[in-house]
């Protein structure tokens, strides 16, 4: 290679170096960008690529520049379709990954490169192999922080992260410190002393696995906070779920005690009926018309206190659904049932935890929409082994499903279903059933499929 060739390649180099650099960033924030992820992606790259050849062309303390990124990441976030919190971690991880990448591939080329013999070449060829050992030491390096940057890319993904205050403290610690730590081993890599270039692995060969191997411990630590930061907000989550199902449960019981007090009235009203029948008769004898026609509208008030509204085959279903209808007929909701229970095969608890949760997310998803529009509709029905329940229901805004397929955040006047939703999922778990949500137009769906395991 002639040295202007070599010129050429060293004004060429950085831009190239920068662009990957702002395409593995790029790619890294792609599955976070929410909508219009094209444009939103574009600008990233554009953005990185701008600012990092504009802070090459002036003098600037080392580190700044990542800095100066992680910043405008936040300060952008709200375009990006992030929280603040969100781009200011994903940043730090970022740069953590490519440091830790860079000092990992710097330290066996160093390597490698003392372990090749030294000839006496010409200026051609020593241009050539300069070239040569540059491209393939960033090129190795991108291919290490792809991979780096995937896996926590994944690990990421697999779980919404709560970022809060606290959290992101907590979070931030470990890339922070790889960070750091990058920084100031980047700074004592070259030093010259009394005119004599020093180099650090040559001074310490011991540094040369010891660099990269805390390099990439600051790596592995990122990730095993996020996945244990994830795993303590499932516990937590699951807590509550439990928290909930539980005072579902004793919910349920008190009101099944008050249908047993209920029936008991009316055995006992049954038993009353004779000394009725007797008055009655007596009344009719005496001619006494006006006081009979009194007495049979008392009896039918004191009979009509003790229907029941809906009668599904299950006292533990006609509580809980004779409760829902009440409370729509308070906020004017068209409310249509379906619903019967099947003789055997499911817990009635189980199945009324589902009824509870459905229904009254249905109810809160209502009082928000247009009084003309609220409606639900309930339906349950055996189809051979399996027992399927659906609850449709009006509602205003948009829902936004989350990792896990149930509705995390909504926009609008639209109700979040969260933890109702998950103590569903987690009884249809129990009988090997399965979840179904759906939205159309103003009409949530959700269909409840159970399984008979008995």
């Amino acid at each position: 290679m002639s040295e202007a060739g070599f010129e050429l390649f060293n004004r060429a180099f950085p831009i190239v170096v920068e662009l990957l650099y702002a395409v593995c960033l790029t790619l890294f924030l792609l599955p976070f960008l929410g909508e219009r992820r094209g444009q939103k992606a574009a600008a990233v790259l554009a953005g990185h690529l701008l600012i990092s050849l504009v802070w090459d062309s002036f003098p600037a303390p080392q580190g700044t520049f990542s800095l100066t990124m992680a910043a405008l990441l936040v300060v952008s976030a709200r375009f990006l379709g992030l929280k603040k919190a969100l781009a200011f971690l994903l940043g730090l991880l970022f740069w953590n990954t490519k440091i830790a990448s860079a000092m990992t591939v710097e330290s066996l080329f160093f390597a490698a490169e003392r372990l090749l013999p030294q000839s006496m070449d010409p200026p051609e060829a020593v241009y050539l192999r300069t070239v040569l050992l540059l491209t393939l030491l960033f090129l190795s390096q991108f291919v290490v922080m792809g991979i780096m940057l995937i896996f926590l890319q994944r690990q990421i993904k697999k779980r919404q992260l709560p970022l809060h205050r606290r959290e992101l403290c907590y979070l931030s610690i470990v890339p922070a410190a790889g960070v750091l730590f990058g920084q100031v081993i980047s700074n004592l890599l070259v030093e010259v002393k009394d005119g004599i270039l020093l180099e650090l692995y040559e001074r310490h060969p011991a540094f040369l696995a010891v660099v990269p191997a805390i390099a990439l411990l600051f790596y592995a630590g990122s990730c095993f906070s996020i996945s244990f930061q994830q795993s303590m907000d499932a516990l937590r989550e699951e807590r509550e779920v439990l928290f909930v199902e539980r005072q579902q449960s004793q919910a349920i019981r008190e009101r099944i005690n008050e249908m047993e007090r209920f029936y008991a009235q009316v055995r006992g009203l049954k038993h009353e009926m004779r000394g009725h029948l007797t008055n009655l008769k007596g009344l009719a004898r005496a001619g006494e018309y006006d006081s009979l026609d009194e007495y049979i509208a008392k009896m039918d008030d004191s009979i009509r206190a003790f229907e029941v509204p809906f009668q599904t085959g299950n006292p533990v279903m006609d509580v809980i659904i004779g409760d829902a209808a009440g409370q729509s007929r308070e906020l004017g909701v068209r409310f249509q049932v379906d619903f019967h229970y099947p003789a055997a095969g499911y817990d009635a608890f189980d199945v009324g935890i589902i009824l509870q949760n459905l229904l009254q997310n249905a109810l809160e998803a209502c009082e928000k929409a247009d009084e003309s529009e609220r409606f639900i509709t309930l339906t349950g029905k055996k189809k051979g082994r399996f027992f399927l329940i659906e609850v449709k229901n009006s509602f205003m805004g948009e829902v936004i499903f989350g990792q896990d397929a149930l509705p995390a955040t909504t926009k609008g006047d639209a109700v979040m279903h969260g933890i109702g939703l998950a103590s569903v999922r987690r009884v249809a778990e129990k009988y090997m059933g399965e979840v179904e949500i759906s939205t159309v137009k103003q009409e949530f769906i959700v269909t409840v499929m159970l399984q008979n395991i008995i």
